[in-house]
């Protein structure tokens, strides 16, 4: 396939026929951000060696706010331990995120301020910053940032990817069972793992550029026009992979307004004050 083919799809598939960016610039990185999917649907073949450092590494090049590297990354891969893991973040029915069992590994992301909180507290001093919101948040930017380097470095080798944001479903549980320290938590999980012969891994397209980025003031103009036109590429998607059609406004408003989405998270601000963060 040619360049320009290749790059024609990728912003088709991205976007889809309607609102695509015309003039992006073209390279290999480029390419494979915008080739991004998340895969379900996993081969039995081992993880190629050095996947590990090779992913850590990438993750470690990532910002960290102040150089504070307010983050870690436990990588489950004894199977007994990854069922525990999918059971905790499978939903009350016990169905969603089977594929957590079927890949090699999930790695879960941490935010961390235990290092800091400890190093700072064994020379006797107090680390009161730790108790204001903003501490959380940074240490939960790391790790987002962390994971997503990792993410791009595993696609890079050919590997599959998806985010398990139900990790923080039970989340004290699941601090529990990888013996996290006190002032921590998994942000999310991410499973790895080669993409199965029969993945039906596809690019789920995005909102047009003008939604989302803006020059130099928010605008929010012409929103309900935007979200209709999305709507066909949306739809397209979801025709494609024989989804249930259901439109994209269907589901950001059945995430804005039913618990049942959140599945155990709306407890987690009362599991992260028991793990020792702050919210003032």
């Amino acid at each position: 396939m040619s360049e320009d083919l290749n790059k024609v799809q990728l912003i088709a598939a991205r976007y889809g026929e309607k609102d695509r960016p015309e003039n992006i610039i073209w390279n290999a990185q480029i390419e494979g951000l915008l080739s991004h999917r998340s895969v379900r649907n996993f081969s039995q073949q081992a993880l190629p060696e050095h996947w590990f450092e090779t992913l850590v590494a990438a993750a470690q090049s990532a910002s960290t706010s102040s150089n504070l590297q307010q983050w870690s990354m436990v990588a489950v891969t004894d199977p007994a331990l990854k069922a525990q893991v999918k059971k905790l973040s499978a939903g009350d029915k016990g169905l969603a995120n089977g594929y957590i069992e079927g890949a090699p590994a999930i790695l879960l992301w941490v935010a961390d301020l235990s290092r800091n909180h400890d190093m700072t507290v064994s020379d006797g001093l107090t680390p009161g910053v730790h108790d204001y919101l903003d501490s959380f948040v940074m240490a939960t930017v790391d790790a987002a940032l962390a994971s997503q380097n990792a993410t791009v470095a595993a696609e890079s080798i050919g590997l599959g990817t998806v985010y398990i944001g139900a990790t923080r479903n039970k989340a004290k549980e699941l601090a529990e069972l990888i013996q996290l320290p006190a002032h921590s938590y998994v942000v999310c999980g991410l499973v790895v793992g080669w993409p199965a012969a029969d993945s039906d891994a596809a690019i789920r397209p995005r909102l047009p550029q003008s939604v989302v980025a803006h020059h130099n003031l928010y605008s929010a103009c012409d929103l309900d026009a935007h979200v209709r036109s999305y709507e066909e590429a949306f739809h397209a998607f979801r025709e494609g992979l024989g989804m249930k059609d259901k439109t994209w406004k269907q589901v950001v408003q059945g995430a804005a307004t039913s618990l049942a989405y959140m599945d155990g998270r709306q407890n987690l601000r009362a599991t992260l004050e028991e793990r020792g963060f702050g919210f003032k």
